[in-house]
This record gives C-alpha cells, sequence and structure tokens, in this order.
C-alpha cells in the first residue's frame, strides 16, 4: 500500500516550487512506487490538497480566487451532450430511433411524464422513461443552474474547489450546467443521488465532463442518504464530508416528505455552503417548493433566504402562494427534440413543436444557514408599510419595499410584476400604469432585485383576489440591490 501521508508531504512543498510531476514523487515515496499509481493518488487527495491535474498529467494549485460570473447565457445545450444523448438512444433503438415503434414509445413517454408533473402524479422512471425525460427536460434544466450559480457567484461565494451532493440527479442537467459554469482551474468532488434508471443516462453524459469534475453516482434515495430511512445500506457514508452545494434539481415534487429532505440538505452543509433548489415553473411545483422552503427557513430556525424571496421583515414569513419563477432567454431546438417532433403524426390542424422544449423558466431557492443574503437590505416601520398590513392601506399611498419576483406578466398593456416583503398573505402585484424616468426602475430591475416604492397606491383586486400597487407619474422607483 502506498504511504499517502509521504505523497501528501511532498506534493505540499513541491507545490510551492514546480508543478507536481507524479515521475518525480516517485523518487521521495518509499518502494518507488509506479507513477501512475502516484498519479491517482494525487487524484484522490487533489481535492484536500486544491489541487488540480493538467492535461499534460502534472498538478498545480487551485487558484484562490472564488468564482466570478462567467456571463453564463447559454443560447443551445453543447454539441458533446446532444451527442452523447443520441449515443444512447441508439444503442437503445437502433439508428431510426426517432421513427417507428421506438419514436411511438418515446413521443408517449414524454406526453405521460407531462401529464403527471402537471397532476402531480407520481413519477417512474424506467430506462425509456429516463429517455424521454432526457430528451424533453436535459436542454432546460442545463440552462437554469446556471442563472441560479449566478446569485453566488456575485457575491464571492462559490470556491474553486466545490464538494457537491446533487440530490435527485436525474439524467445530469444541473449537473452538466454546473460543470461548464466552472471555470476549467476548478476542481469538483460531485457526489449524485439517483436510484432510478436515469443514472444510467446521468453515468453516460457525466464520462462528457473533465478530468477535475471527478464523479460518483449513488444508486439510493434521498431518504437513505440523510438517514431518513433505514435500508440497511451505508449510503449515509457519504455525509462524513459536509457539502458546500447541495441542489435539489427539479426533485422536490416527487419526495414524499420534502420538508424533511430539505432540511437533511441543510444540515450536510459546510458552514459556508448552499442549498439549490430548483423546480419547473409549473403552478405545482414552483408553489411546492416555495412551500418547502418557507417550513425549513423559518424566523428563528436558523436557516436564511439567500435569494430570491428574501425576507424583508425579520420577523414575519409569507403564507401567500409563493407562485414565482424566473424566465431568461429560449435555447435553440436540439436536434434530437426536432427529430423526434418532426417523425410525429399529425392531423392537418396540428401545429408542430409539442416536443420542443427550449423554454427557460425555473423556480429556485438559494438557502444558507450562515445567515448571507444576496443583499443585506432589511425594511422598517419609520420608512415602509408591510405588505401583510394592505388591507389597512386600501385606496392609500404608501411606501413599499419589495423583492421583483415575476418578469412582466401583463397582456401588454399595463405591466404588472409580482411582489413580495416576506410579510405577505396575500398575492401582491406592482402596476405600472404610466411609466416615467423616476419609476422605470421597475422594468428594468432583475428577477429578484429588491425595490424602494415610494407613493405607490394600494387597491383591491376582487378578480385575483389579490392587491394591486398602482405605479404612475407620482410613484418613485428606485433600485436598492440588483
Amino acid at each position: 500500500m502506498i504511504d499517502r501521508t509521504a505523497v501528501r508531504d511532498t506534493a505540499n512543498y513541491l507545490r510551492q516550487v514546480r508543478p507536481i510531476d507524479p515521475e518525480e514523487i516517485t523518487e521521495y515515496i518509499e518502494g518507488t512506487p509506479h507513477p501512475a499509481v502516484i498519479r491517482e493518488t494525487l487524484r484522490e487527495e487533489a481535492f484536500d490538497l486544491r489541487l488540480r491535474e493538467r492535461e499534460d498529467g502534472s498538478f498545480v494549485p487551485v487558484d484562490d480566487d472564488p468564482v466570478r460570473p462567467p456571463g453564463w447565457a447559454p443560447d443551445a445545450l453543447p454539441e458533446a451532450y446532444a451527442f452523447a444523448l443520441e449515443d444512447l438512444l441508439v444503442a437503445e433503438f437502433g439508428a431510426n430511433w426517432h421513427v417507428g415503434d421506438s419514436g411511438h414509445e418515446l413521443r408517449e413517454t414524454i406526453r405521460r411524464l407531462k401529464a403527471d408533473y402537471l397532476y402531480g402524479n407520481d413519477v417512474r422512471y424506467d430506462r425509456i422513461a429516463a429517455l424521454g425525460y432526457a430528451i424533453y427536460h436535459l436542454p432546460d434544466y442545463y440552462a437554469a443552474i446556471g442563472y441560479v450559480l449566478d446569485d453566488l457567484a456575485e457575491n464571492g461565494l462559490l470556491d474553486r474547489t466545490l464538494r457537491v451532493l446533487d440530490v435527485g440527479a436525474g439524467v445530469g442537467g444541473p449537473a452538466l450546467g454546473l460543470h461548464d459554469y466552472l471555470p476549467e482551474d476548478a476542481v469538483v468532488e460531485y457526489h449524485a443521488v439517483e436510484p432510478s434508471a436515469a443514472a444510467d443516462v446521468l453515468d453516460r453524459l457525466l464520462e462528457e465532463t473533465g478530468r477535475n469534475f471527478r464523479t460518483t453516482v449513488h444508486r439510493t434515495t434521498a431518504e437513505s442518504t440523510f438517514g431518513l430511512e433505514d435500508t440497511g445500506s451505508d449510503a449515509g457514508s457519504i455525509l462524513d464530508e459536509p457539502f458546500d452545494l447541495v441542489i435539489f434539481g427539479n426533485v422536490l415534487s416527487e419526495l414524499e416528505d420534502a420538508t424533511a429532505v430539505l432540511e437533511a440538505g441543510t444540515d450536510a452543509l459546510a458552514a459556508d455552503g448552499s442549498v439549490i433548489a430548483l423546480a419547473p415553473a409549473d403552478r405545482e411545483t414552483a408553489i411546492g417548493l416555495r412551500q418547502a422552503e418557507r417550513a425549513v427557513a423559518t424566523p428563528d430556525g436558523g436557516v436564511e433566504i439567500y435569494s430570491p424571496a428574501l425576507r424583508l421583515w425579520p420577523d414575519a414569513s409569507p403564507t401567500d402562494r409563493g407562485w414565482s419563477f424566473d424566465v431568461r432567454a429560449d435555447l435553440a431546438v436540439p436536434p434530437f427534440q426536432r427529430r423526434l417532433d418532426e417523425a410525429a403524426a399529425r392531423e392537418t390542424t396540428d401545429e408542430p413543436g409539442e416536443f420542443h422544449n427550449v423554454d427557460v423558466q425555473f423556480a429556485y431557492s438559494i438557502l444558507r444557514t450562515d445567515g448571507k443574503r444576496r443583499a443585506d437590505v432589511r425594511a422598517s416601520d419609520e420608512r415602509c408599510a408591510r405588505m401583510s398590513d394592505s388591507e389597512e392601506h386600501v385606496t392609500d399611498r404608501v411606501n413599499l419595499l419589495a423583492v421583483k419576483l415575476s418578469h412582466d406578466l401583463s397582456d401588454g398593456k399595463n405591466a404588472v410584476y409580482r411582489v413580495g416583503d416576506g410579510s405577505q398573505s396575500v398575492d401582491h402585484y406592482l402596476v405600472c400604469t404610466r411609466e416615467t424616468v423616476l419609476n422605470d426602475g421597475l422594468r428594468e430591475a432583475d428577477y429578484g432585485a429588491v425595490l424602494f416604492v415610494e407613493n405607490g397606491l394600494v387597491l383591491w383586486n376582487d378578480d385575483e383576489a389579490a392587491y394591486n400597487v398602482v405605479v404612475d407619474d407620482e410613484t418613485v422607483v428606485d433600485v436598492v440591490a440588483r
């Protein structure tokens, strides 16, 4: 057995001098082990040593600077991942996988999956369902994770060495997006938890990641991983070390007790780590994510909402529906979606595109246990009205501190934006009836931005059972935090 302590000590010495060559290290280790053994040992120890492997096989230190936003704005799923998925489809069904019985089976599978998600039915993944899921959801899930990571990177909260737990990893959309978001000199110890046949697809797609993105797939359930059910397995051993990121990518709606699993995810964090929870923008899944978030992040529970639904009143918790989601630029239709769609039998009045899914729309939550928030902004009774008190202010003009929680929801007339301040029990919307240079910050602000609304007119919308705060030529809107 190789002396790992000697390898570590030698690597720590040489890192200060020059790139670490495994062949050179053999000279310092008792027994003169083969360089290939040294190289594999360094790979296994690289995360703790903060070393990354270069293409020439040598190892160099990882930069101490945090990851900065890379300008994430993908316009398509990268070809390498598209080709890998098509490799799986060809291996399963042959070169003409998109036509005949196999194409029909995949299309019916995708229809069934869409209906199950829409109506909240139990979703089960056999191999065909996993491939159908990958065809339909891999591109948009790939894109979504990067936009969420921006929230952390903009505040310097993503290290270049990351230990990641991806719970319900599925076919790998979030994993591949994380890989491509991070700089080439990052080192990632990635653990996926996926009990279904989707793990087979995930395994293949992870082969396309780089040498410093070191992956392990655990074919077990989230509940077993966190010790919430007794299965007799040792899956919980992966929790021996804390994680910098715990990702729940589009899985909370499929869990029997999403709150318990999400809470266990926060317990698995390093002191400066983050939980990222993603969900489709559909009403049921997005609201379900927000309900789990609110159950875990109570005012005195030690878990803070980092973004986007900030609690601006520290002693308050919202109880409105919480249907909130971000929208980003569409992706190009990937070739595997186009082929499957073009081969579908249609009536003359049917529109093409049933099997295209390139909308990037997602609900998300980032939770932390160190008290940090994307914007450290708090409301005060001296300057603002609470949304929980809106009933008292109907027909009055008030000042509000609000988080922008939607893009324009209107049909093109008066712009409408969902907002919250963390105290609301009823939905609130800012309705811009007249844009001026003093309130155009409302339109320009990003999703999740904090706004100070001065002199907004509070009205009750009986049709929507919600409060509309009118923004007109008497209203000033300032962007407090983007």
